[in-house]
């Protein structure tokens, strides 16, 4: 029963997390003068200053710089891949639309899974298979309306935005290496960092007003850096391609945020398309718990 909570705890943290990464569309609707550079700069920066907080607070001065002094090759190779996806999703929003950017982040579950099987040898569950070709074709629903003609512009933003679900991909299956041996939460300070340092020279002159100052550093806190910690925890107790599969609902909630709190209306495809999506991601979860619990009810044979 232990692991069976264990489980169903780290799905909590994991549904946690995406729906505050889904509030940065809604929020960033309500900014002044701040734009894609500066926006990512901002968040970027203040991720940093709470997750430096939050590890400061956890385990004091002294074993958070000796967290990061071992964090090793995987913990660099996470923090590189968190400012990847920091950066590279805004720079493809500046390229290319929402839509097809969104379309690209949609094939995240499947590289993870394929990774996971090539590199840890994992072998993926038919349901898993087929809850991910099912989210993927209600993401295709989702967004098709406002996919628009890859060519030009749209073209180099959706080859930049692939980078996003590669290095996502990359960062899962480094968090599984790492397993319980190697704390990987100092992991996000680097990859805010890192993202915070390559926007400064694009963002400057900086013009924020203080208003949207507050507004990205509610972002950097609740938006980035508290759910990146929370799947970092999450990915302990979950498969890689469970983790990448529930992180698709940051995408489903985007649209249901922005619709309440900025006034935009979903199309209708974006809401059954999104209904698929979950249905994917509920099956999928609900599988997982039978066969967890169906092992653990299962008679041990006798010697």
């Amino acid at each position: 029963m232990s692991i069976l909570n264990t489980h169903q705890r780290a799905i909590l943290l994991m549904v946690c997390a995406p729906t505050l990464w889904s509030m940065a569309g809604v929020v960033t609707r309500h900014l002044d003068a701040a734009h894609g550079f500066e926006i990512t700069f901002w968040r970027s920066f203040f991720s940093a200053l709470f997750v430096a907080g939050a590890l400061l607070w956890q385990q004091g001065a002294e074993r958070t710089a000796g967290a990061l002094r071992s964090l090793g090759r995987l913990g660099i190779l996470s923090g590189m891949m968190w400012c990847v996806m920091f950066v590279c999703f805004m720079i493809a929003l500046t390229k290319t639309t929402v839509a097809n950017t969104l379309v690209v982040l949609s094939i995240s579950p499947l590289l993870t899974a394929f990774l996971a099987w090539l590199l840890l040898k994992q072998a993926i569950p038919a349901r898993t298979w087929a809850a991910i070709a099912a989210a993927a074709i209600g993401m295709i629903w989702m967004f098709k309306p406002g996919v628009t003609d890859i060519n030009g512009t749209h073209l180099t933003g959706m080859l930049i935005a692939v980078a996003v679900p590669v290095a996502a991909a990359i960062n899962l299956i480094a968090l599984k290496k790492a397993g319980h041996g190697i704390d990987l939460m100092p992991a996000v300070l680097l990859g805010s960092v890192f993202s915070a340092a390559l926007m400064l020279p694009l963002a400057w002159p900086l013009q924020a007003s203080l208003h949207d100052i507050a507004l990205m550093a509610a972002l950097g806190f609740f938006q980035l850096g508290l759910p990146c910690m929370l799947m970092v925890k999450a990915a302990k107790s979950l498969s890689a391609p469970e983790v990448s599969l529930l992180a698709l609902l940051e995408v489903l909630l985007g649209p249901i945020w922005a619709w309440l709190g900025a006034g935009e209306v979903p199309a209708r495809e974006t809401l059954m398309g999104g209904g698929l999506v979950m249905a994917a991601l509920i099956f999928n979860e609900i599988a997982a718990l039978r066969s967890s619990a169906s092992r653990r009810a299962a008679p041990v044979p006798s010697s």
